[in-house]
């Protein structure tokens, strides 16, 4: 693969996207400066905008715009129902689905000593503060079934009890449609651990 001048800079810069490795990199620059050029130059104004103009939500610490998101001015939702999430784009799978209607709380992470991830890194003293408040009655934990997630979503349950907010965490197991003989055994184990009357 070429790998100096522009060219190779522009291929390896894209390599730093999730899932795109040399091979596609390569294509995508090729695409950007045979066949889409003006698309190329909208798409580099655009990431420029936007690494000047979005931050993080004061409350939900989501990416935004604003100081406060679209979602915790909405005055419609329930601000006493927390959902906490590991990243900003769980926030739009989760109200894509239409399902919950309270706020929102990003970790941008989980806990992970090894890493040198702790609460501080995760905005943890910020939600505290707000359980503190008395407005919080429910944290619904959402974070991944990992093993981190895991742990990230007890430790938040514990910070929960000491300022007697509730916490649930979402249930987790075979999806809609999915066959069992297809199902890993943690998944089904999961499964028949948050198993509820039919």
């Amino acid at each position: 693969m070429l790998k100096k001048g522009l060219l190779g800079q522009l291929t390896q810069t894209l390599c730093c996207l999730p899932g795109v490795g040399p091979k596609t990199a390569q294509r995508m620059s090729f695409h950007l400066l045979q066949r889409d050029r003006s698309g190329a130059k909208i798409l580099a104004e655009t990431l420029i905008e936007a690494l000047e103009k979005i931050g993080h939500c004061r409350f939900c610490r989501t990416l935004t715009e604003q100081e406060i998101c679209p979602v915790c001015a909405d005055q419609a939702r329930d601000p006493s129902l927390v959902c906490v999430v590991e990243n900003p784009s769980d926030v739009w799978i989760i109200d894509q689905a239409a399902v919950f209607k309270g706020h929102y709380f990003v970790l941008h992470g989980r806990l992970s000593p090894l890493d040198g991830i702790g609460p501080d890194e995760l905005g943890l003293d910020l939600l505290e503060d707000r359980m503190a408040e008395g407005i919080i009655k429910e944290l619904i934990l959402a974070t991944n079934s990992t093993v981190e997630g895991e742990a990230t979503a007890y430790f938040i349950g514990e910070l929960a009890k000491k300022h007697q907010v509730n916490a649930s965490r979402i249930a987790q197991g075979v999806p809609m449609g999915g066959e069992l003989e297809f199902i890993d055994s943690g998944t089904l184990a999961h499964a028949f651990n948050g198993r509820k009357v039919f």
